[in-house]
C-alpha cells in the first residue's frame, strides 16, 4: 500500500505590489505546496480595496513563467545575440569581482550602476546596491527617467513631492485629471473619482490623447503636447479678470503672486487657444468651473512633464490651488506625488558615508546612449531593475553603446530582456513573491511591507543578496554589508513606523493631516507656496513659472510634420509584463494611433503596417486609425520589447536625449515624426 503526503492547506501571505504605479497595492498571495497560485488585492487595505489591475493579477504567471532565468548565465555569442551558457554562482561572482576590481584599480568611476523602478522597493531598489557602489567609488547615476522635471518643479513651489490625500478626491466637486490615463495607470484613484462623479462632481480630463479616462469624463481638453503651462497661465488670466481669487490665502500663504499675476495677464484665452490647439470657449469654461467650484482638486500625473517645459508646467499648475484657496479643504488642492510625505531613512539604507569624501561624477540615465559612446569613460555597467535598451530614449545609440566589445556588462534579471541580450553575465534575480521588501507610495500615504510568499525559484537571489555576495568577493568588510534583507526593511523607516504593525497587518498609515496646507505650512524654506522661487533665481533661472516651448514643437518641421507622444499600452507597465503571454495576447501588437485626417493623405489604413521615422531612427508597427489621436499628433503606444517589434525596434528609436527645463529629465513626449504606409501585413 502506498501513501502520499497530505496536500498542505493553502496559505495567504501579505505583500505589496512592487511596480511603478501610484497605487502601491497591498497583495495577498495564495500558496499551495510551495507554488504561488493566486495574487489578489488585500481587502483589509482601504487604498487597495481587494482590487488589482489586470497586470498584477497575472503576477503568479509572471513569477512561474517557463522562461524565468533561474541560473547565472555567461555570454557565449556576440553581444545582442542572446547566446548564453549556465555557470555556477561561484564562477560568475569570482569573475565579475575580478573584472570590477581591475577596473576600479584604474578608475572606479569607470563603473556605472544603472537601475530604476523595476521594483519600487526600498530594499531591493535602493539599499545594499547603493552601499556597494558607494564603497566602490563608482559613478553616481541621476535617476531621472520618470518624474524629476515635475518633482523639481513641485519642490520649488510646494517644497517637495507632497499634496492632498488621495481618498479625499471622493468629496471634491470638480476634479481635473491632468496628464493621466487613470483607468490604465492609476486604477484605484479612478475608483475614488467615480465615487465623486456619482455624488455630483464634474470630471475634466486634460490630455493630448483621447484616453479611456477622457472618454468617461464630462469634458476632455485635447491640447497639443507640451502646452500645459500655456493653459495654466490662461486659467490664471481668467481667475484674475473675474476675481475668482482667495486674496486672504494668497496674502498669508504665498510668495510672489504679483509677478505671476502680471505674467498671467499676458495670456488671454485666445493666445493659449492658439498655442494649445484648443477652442477658446473650452478654456474659458474650465477657468470658470475651477474659479467658482469648491472644493476643486487636481490629479496631476507624469505625462504632462515629459516635454521641454515640464518643470515650469508643473510649477504653473501647482500654483493654481493657492490662488483659489483650494488647499483650505481636505478635498481641494493637488496631488502629483505623495512620496515626499514618507520619513525614509535613506542615509541609513544607502550609506553615502562609504564614499569617504570622494565625489564621483554623475551620469544622467536619460543620456546613456551618448555617454556609452563617449570614448571608454564607462568601462563596466551593472544593470538591475531596468531595461535600458528598451526604455531609454534614442535607442539606436543605446544599442550601439551596449554593443561595445570593451564594455563589461552585468544584468540582474528575471527574463531575457532586450538589455539582458547584451550582457556578459546575467544573474537570476528574485521576484516580489520571493523576497523581503518595504515600500512607500507616490499615490497614497500608507507604508507597506512585503513578505516572501515562496522560496526563491531555482538559484535566484534577491538584489540585496547579490550585492552582499559581490561585496564579500571584493573584500568589503564593513559590518553594513552583513545586514539581511529583513534587517534592511527594519532600517528603512527606523522608529518612524511601527514595524510590528507592518508584520501584523502588512501596512501602516502615516500621520498626514487631512488638509495639510489649509494654513500654509508648506515644506518650503519660507513655509509658503513659493510662486516666486528664490532658489531658482539663485541658479540664474526664471523664478516665476512660465511657458517653455517644446524642443520639437508641433508643426515646427516640414520634414517631420507630426508630433508624437508615447504613452503606455494599457496592459504593460513600462517594459514589464510584455513577455506575459496572456497580457501580450490582449495587447496584440505594437500600435501607432493616428487621426483619420492624418491617415488619409498618407494612404494609411487601419491595421496596416506603417513606418514611423525622424532623423534619429525608424520604427515599424501597425496603424490604429482612430480619434484617440488628435489631428497633427500620433500616439506610439509603448513600451514593447524591441525583439518583439516587426523590425526589431520600438518607439524609443524616435525619442531624443534632450532634457527638460528643470530636473534634467527626459522629453519622451517632445518629438516630431513622419509616417508612411508600408505593404499591408496581416496580424500573424
Amino acid at each position: 500500500m502506498t501513501t502520499t503526503a497530505p496536500i498542505a492547506d493553502p496559505v495567504q501571505v501579505r505583500g505589496a505590489c512592487p511596480h511603478d504605479c501610484p497605487d502601491t497595492c497591498a497583495l495577498l498571495t495564495t500558496v499551495e505546496n510551495g507554488r504561488a497560485v493566486r495574487v489578489q488585492g488585500n481587502p483589509a487595505h482601504a487604498q487597495t480595496g481587494g482590487v488589482l489591475c489586470a497586470k498584477v493579477s497575472k503576477y503568479a504567471e509572471r513569477t512561474h513563467h517557463p522562461e524565468r532565468i533561474l541560473t547565472p548565465l555567461r555570454r557565449t555569442g556576440p553581444k545582442g545575440s542572446g547566446q548564453f551558457a549556465p555557470v555556477s554562482w561561484d564562477e560568475a561572482l569570482a569573475d565579475i569581482a575580478a573584472r570590477l576590481t581591475a577596473i576600479a584599480a584604474r578608475d572606479p568611476q569607470a563603473i556605472l550602476p544603472y537601475s530604476y523602478a523595476g521594483t519600487m522597493g526600498l530594499v531591493q531598489g535602493e539599499s545594499m546596491d547603493r552601499r556597494f557602489f558607494h564603497r566602490l567609488g563608482a559613478s553616481l547615476l541621476h535617476r531621472s527617467i520618470c518624474s524629476t522635471a515635475g518633482g523639481e518643479g513641485l519642490m520649488h513651489t510646494l517644497g517637495g513631492k507632497v499634496g492632498m490625500k488621495v481618498e479625499f478626491f471622493a468629496e471634491a466637486k470638480l476634479i481635473l485629471i491632468w496628464g493621466s490615463n487613470s483607468i490604465g495607470s492609476n486604477l484605484h484613484f479612478w475608483r475614488i473619482a467615480q465615487q465623486a462623479k456619482r455624488d455630483g462632481a464634474r470630471l475634466v480630463c486634460i490630455d493630448p490623447r483621447r484616453t479611456e479616462t477622457a472618454e468617461k469624463c464630462h469634458e476632455h481638453l485635447q491640447l497639443l503636447p507640451g502646452t500645459d503651462a500655456a493653459l495654466a497661465l490662461a486659467l490664471m488670466h481668467e481667475l484674475v479678470r473675474n476675481d475668482w481669487l482667495d486674496h486672504d490665502y494668497i496674502t498669508r500663504h504665498t510668495i510672489g503672486w504679483e509677478g505671476l499675476r502680471e505674467r498671467a495677464l499676458e495670456w488671454p484665452p485666445e493666445r493659449a487657444a492658439e498655442v494649445c490647439g484648443l477652442p477658446v470657449e473650452q478654456i474659458r469654461r474650465l477657468a470658470q468651473d475651477y474659479g467658482t467650484t469648491q472644493p476643486a482638486a487636481i490629479r496631476l500625473n507624469y505625462g504632462m512633464q515629459r516635454a521641454h517645459g515640464g518643470g515650469n508646467a508643473t510649477r504653473a499648475i501647482a500654483c493654481l490651488p493657492a490662488l483659489t484657496g483650494a488647499w483650505r479643504h481636505r478635498a481641494g488642492g493637488l496631488l502629483f506625488s505623495s512620496s515626499g510625505h514618507y520619513p525614509v531613512q535613506r542615509a541609513q539604507l544607502q550609506r553615502p558615508d562609504l564614499l569617504a569624501g570622494r565625489q564621483p561624477r554623475t551620469v544622467n540615465m536619460v543620456t546613456i546612449g551618448d555617454d556609452l559612446l563617449r570614448g571608454d569613460a564607462i568601462q563596466a555597467l551593472v544593470v538591475y531593475n531596468s531595461n535600458p535598451v528598451a526604455v531609454a530614449p534614442d535607442s539606436t545609440k543605446v544599442v550601439q553603446g551596449f554593443a561595445r566589445e570593451d564594455l563589461f556588462t552585468v544584468v540582474l534579471e528575471h527574463f531575457h530582456t532586450d538589455t539582458a541580450d547584451y550582457a556578459d553575465y546575467i544573474l537570476p534575480a528574485t521576484t516580489q513573491l520571493e523576497h523581503w521588501d518595504v515600500h512607500l507610495s507616490y499615490g497614497h500615504t500608507d507604508v507597506l511591507l512585503n513578505r516572501p510568499a515562496i522560496p526563491p525559484l531555482g538559484e535566484a537571489r534577491s538584489n540585496g543578496q547579490i550585492f552582499r555576495d559581490l561585496a564579500a568577493r571584493m573584500g568589503f568588510t564593513e559590518p553594513c554589508f552583513s545586514d539581511s534583507d529583513e534587517e534592511l526593511c527594519r532600517q528603512a523607516y527606523g522608529k518612524a513606523v511601527d514595524f510590528e504593525r507592518l508584520l501584523k497587518d502588512g501596512f501602516a498609515p502615516l500621520p498626514v493631516p487631512d488638509a495639510p496646507f489649509a494654513e500654509g505650512n508648506f515644506p518650503t524654506p519660507s513655509g509658503k507656496c513659493e510662486i516666486h522661487s528664490a532658489r531658482l533665481a539663485a541658479q540664474g533661472l526664471d523664478p516665476l513659472p512660465g511657458y517653455v516651448p517644446n524642443h520639437e514643437a508641433p508643426g515646427s518641421s516640414a520634414r517631420y510634420p507630426l508630433a508624437m507622444i508615447s504613452p503606455p499600452a494599457r496592459n504593460f507597465l513600462n517594459s514589464t509584463f510584455v513577455n506575459v503571454q496572456s497580457l501580450r495576447g490582449i495587447e496584440g501588437r505594437p500600435v501607432l494611433e493616428i487621426h483619420p485626417d492624418d491617415a488619409a493623405p498618407r494612404g494609411v489604413q487601419d491595421g496596416g503596417l506603417v513606418r514611423v521615422f525622424n532623423g534619429r531612427g525608424s520604427y515599424e508597427c501597425h496603424a490604429a486609425v482612430s480619434e484617440r489621436a488628435r489631428p497633427g499628433v500620433v500616439n506610439g503606444l509603448g513600451i514593447w520589447w524591441r525583439k518583439l517589434g516587426p523590425n526589431g525596434t520600438n518607439v524609443n528609436e524616435l525619442t531624443s536625449q534632450a532634457l527638460t527645463d528643470l530636473g534634467a529629465a527626459p522629453t519622451f513626449y517632445d518629438c516630431v515624426v513622419e509616417v508612411e504606409a508600408r505593404l499591408h501585413k496581416e496580424h500573424p
